[in-house]
């Protein structure tokens, strides 16, 4: 069950040739916990650029390319169509068909460029810091945001029926077992505290998300899932880097 689950996660989460199914993909919303498994392997592969001794432009350049490459463009999608509702006036029923609208606006547009910039500037601010620490940092972001995915799945509630109500049956014992999943991230850069500081933010960040969504869109929804995995890794990053350079 878990490794059909966890066959399931990457293919959500991923753009890796994992051949997913329907029964992995339902493995994957009953066994959520697994969730952060997947942020070492992106971790893993997404960190690759800092062991390129280049300009660090091009460095962060080729961080912001392989995470596209890896990860796709689903759930920056998702962080778009909350863009275009966070800038939309109305009621969460208004704010829902906007997202729903195929029509790009200019809260999406706003809000990819500033996730763009957010993981271009955090790529350049790794690229100064050793090889080893920027790969720690990475993978611990990575775990992070994973780990608010599952935070998300077991605090919020569904805004209407659809791919996020699927994940939304999760419970404490995910978070439990999600959390334990994301214990050796916190010792990637040990004993300097930058790693915890990384996997921490998503967590944060899923929490600021599920208050924002209760209260605009009266819930959770699969575009609510791709934005917190977007943000917190965003966050993470800037955390990691900021801890570093304070510690």
């Amino acid at each position: 069950m878990a490794l059909s689950a966890l066959r399931g996660a990457v293919g959500f989460l991923t753009q890796l040739p994992v051949g997913t199914d329907e029964r992995a993909f339902e493995a994957f919303c009953d066994t959520v916990w697994v969730v952060p498994l997947v942020g070492y392997l992106v971790g893993l592969l997404v960190s690759l650029p800092f062991l390129f001794a280049g300009p660090p432009e091009t460095v962060a350049l080729l961080y912001v390319l392989a995470i596209v490459a890896a990860t796709g463009i689903n759930h920056a999608d998702g962080l778009a169509d909350l863009g275009d509702a966070a800038v939309v006036h109305g009621g969460p029923a208004k704010r829902r068909s906007v997202m729903r609208d195929t029509t790009v606006g200019v809260g999406a547009v706003t809000a990819v460029a500033l996730a763009v910039a957010g993981l271009t500037l955090g790529g350049l601010g790794l690229a100064a810091v050793p090889p080893t620490v920027a790969i720690g940092i990475v993978i611990a972001a990575e775990v992070g945001a994973k780990l608010g995915v599952v935070t998300l799945a077991v605090a919020g509630r569904s805004s209407h029926a659809g791919l996020g109500e699927k994940l939304l049956d999760a419970s404490g014992e995910d978070m439990l077992l999600a959390s334990v999943l994301a214990v050796p991230a916190v010792a990637l850069t040990w004993p300097a505290p930058t790693a915890a500081a990384a996997v921490l933010a998503g967590p944060l960040v899923a929490v600021c998300l599920r208050q924002w969504a209760h209260a605009r869109l009266d819930g959770v929804g699969g575009d609510v899932f791709g934005a917190t995995n977007e943000l917190a890794r965003i966050a993470a990053l800037h955390a990691g880097v900021v801890v570093w350079t304070l510690s």
